[in-house]
């Protein structure tokens, strides 16, 4: 058989990916709540269309990482706006990673482009519904404590690694990476280019940042890319400064 237009390393070296007669594996850390991440998602999704790739979804809590000392832990409220959300995508997951998948890939749509409140419960319900789920799976995500234990536990694994935000990449070695940060997501013909250069990246276990610098004009078009999600989140965004 020919080789394939991305060949894999044997699973365990640096890069983390499985051998060739297997489908490569990523951790994709999320929080809907987080631009960036919803715009690496949309990315990595292209990826997955073009070359074979299995995405695990995993969670991660911008409201626990950022939280003001003092204030209740996520998981102490009834329905906190990320974790709330979280909770109803570990109730999906249970059952179909798939599930899991389309109601980030809708819910994070209707923040961040569409500028709705998906954090809000009764929006939450009208986005399963709108998948072709049953919009009561956010009273049982509500109702399931053990949703908050699905949360915490993918959310305490990547803090583990020394995770602070989202998107972080998981691959099979265990090596951890966060990113790629980037917005608008590339177009579905570069998607590859970035995966390839995101794996290359992993290579250098000890290779801790690379970054370009923000001009003016670059936070004035981020600005303008985050508009719909800057105008329909209901929260200050906060963020302690990365190690």
């Amino acid at each position: 058989m020919p080789e394939p237009d991305h060949p894999r390393v044997e699973e365990g070296v640096p890069g983390g990916l499985p051998s060739a007669d297997s489908v490569p594996r990523v951790g994709f850390h999320f929080d809907v709540m987080c631009p960036w991440a919803y715009q690496a998602s949309v990315w990595i999704r292209d990826v997955r269309a073009q070359t074979p790739l299995d995405i695990e979804w995993r969670f991660f809590s911008l409201e626990e990482i950022n939280r003001s000392e003092g204030k209740k832990h996520p998981w102490e409220r009834p329905w906190s706006y990320g974790w709330g959300m979280l909770r109803v995508a570990a109730l999906l997951r249970r059952s179909s990673m798939d599930d899991c998948d389309r109601f980030y890939e809708a819910a994070g749509r209707a923040l961040h482009v569409e500028g709705r409140k998906p954090h809000r419960p009764e929006v939450a319900a009208e986005i399963l519904a709108s998948i072709g789920l049953d919009p009561l799976l956010v009273d049982a995500a509500i109702a399931d404590e053990t949703t908050h234990a699905d949360v915490k536990s993918d959310h305490d694994e990547v803090v583990a690694h020394g995770g602070f935000g989202v998107p972080t990449l998981v691959f099979e070695d265990g090596a951890h990476l966060y990113g790629p940060v980037v917005t608008p997501p590339p177009p579905p013909q570069d998607a590859v280019a970035l995966w390839d250069l995101v794996r290359s990246m992993n290579r250098f276990p000890h290779l801790y940042e690379l970054k370009r610098p923000k001009t003016g004009a670059d936070l004035a078009f981020i600005a303008d890319q985050f508009a719909p999600y800057l105008s329909a989140r209901d929260w200050e965004t906060r963020e302690r400064p990365a190690p």
